[in-house]
């Protein structure tokens, strides 16, 4: 199978509900697993005369896999997002402040109620995710505390 042929097959396996594919012809195994991007084994049983030969392809580069550094502070609900208690105020917290476990970081207004957000941790601010006045959804993540 060529390999203009594998990737066919791996994104028409990617645009689809399955959860896994395998396929097998010619000495050669293609086994396709969508559980955090496609997955691709590719082992012919002889390539020509040089012996068993294995190919890995992942959907997902190096980079992707690392996991930042520190505690992601995620919005509890949908809303708005304020990083400071009023518009003429500063904001409650920058980039490289230090923070305390349940210090204050923002605000989210929902149905106009005001909800503080929360350090999970104490440390230090390392990055705002979001802008100021921008809707937030449930779970989205707002800060990253090391």
């Amino acid at each position: 199978m060529e390999f203009e042929n594998i990737l066919k097959l791996v994104n028409a396996v990617s645009d689809s509900s399955l959860g896994s594919f395998e396929y097998e012809a010619d000495g050669v195994k293609i086994a396709i697993q969508a559980d955090r991007g496609p997955k691709i084994n590719v082992q012919p049983d002889m390539i020509g005369s040089e012996g068993p030969a294995a190919v890995f392809l992942t959907g997902k580069s190096p980079q992707s896999e690392a996991v930042p550094e520190g505690i992601v502070v995620s919005s509890p609900l949908v809303g708005t997002f304020y990083a400071a208690p009023a518009e003429d105020a500063q904001a409650f917290v920058q980039v490289g402040d230090v923070v305390k476990e349940g210090q204050t970081l923002a605000i989210v207004e929902a149905m106009k109620l005001m909800n503080e957000i929360e350090s999970e941790a104490s440390g230090t601010v390392a990055e705002i995710l979001v802008q100021n006045g921008e809707a937030v959804e449930y779970g989205q993540p707002l800060f990253r505390i090391v």
